[in-house]
This record gives C-alpha cells, sequence and structure tokens, in this order.
C-alpha cells in the first residue's frame, strides 16, 4: 500500500479529539434547529416570534450543555494521565 503508516495513537486521545471537533458543528446545529424548532412549536399556539425566543434560549443552553460533558470527560482524562504519569515516576507511592 502505498499510504500505509504505523500510527501509534490512544483510541481515547482520539475520542476526545473527535468530542472536540463535533462542537463546532454542535453548536451552530443546536442554536439553529432551537430557533426554527421554536418558532414552529410557537406558531402552533399563534406565537410563533416567543416561540422562537424560547427556542433560540433552549439551543443555547443545548449547546452549553454539550460543551460542559466534553470539558468533564477532558478534566476526567487528564486526571487519570496525570496519575499514571505520577506512578511513573515514583512507583512505590
Amino acid at each position: 500500500m502505498i499510504f500505509k503508516r504505523k500510527v501509534d495513537a490512544d483510541p481515547g486521545e482520539r475520542a476526545l479529539w473527535g468530542d472536540l471537533m463535533s462542537l463546532g458543528f454542535v453548536f451552530p446545529i443546536a442554536i439553529t434547529l432551537g430557533f426554527f424548532l421554536g418558532r414552529w412549536i410557537g406558531g402552533w399556539f399563534g406565537r410563533p416570534a416567543a416561540g422562537q425566543w424560547v427556542g433560540l434560549v433552549w439551543g443555547i443552553a443545548t449547546a452549553f450543555y454539550e460543551l460542559y460533558k466534553v470539558s468533564q470527560r477532558m478534566s476526567r482524562r487528564d486526571e487519570a494521565e496525570l496519575k499514571r504519569l505520577q506512578n511513573e515516576k515514583d512507583p512505590d507511592a
């Protein structure tokens, strides 16, 4: 094979990079979807303008919740990596 090369990447690190790159898609999609779904549902009740604002806030909250989940995963990974490095440095501890 022409493009064959060995990559020694940790699967957890690859998953983390995938999470980080997905944030670039999640933010605009969640906000846009919330806006238009809110407008559509608000139209059912005769208040599309109020619905769009509620949907927009819901979309923003959803996007930031996803950011929070990714940051929690990153901090858990950092803590595990720090423990692993400390154990390598001082195996008696």
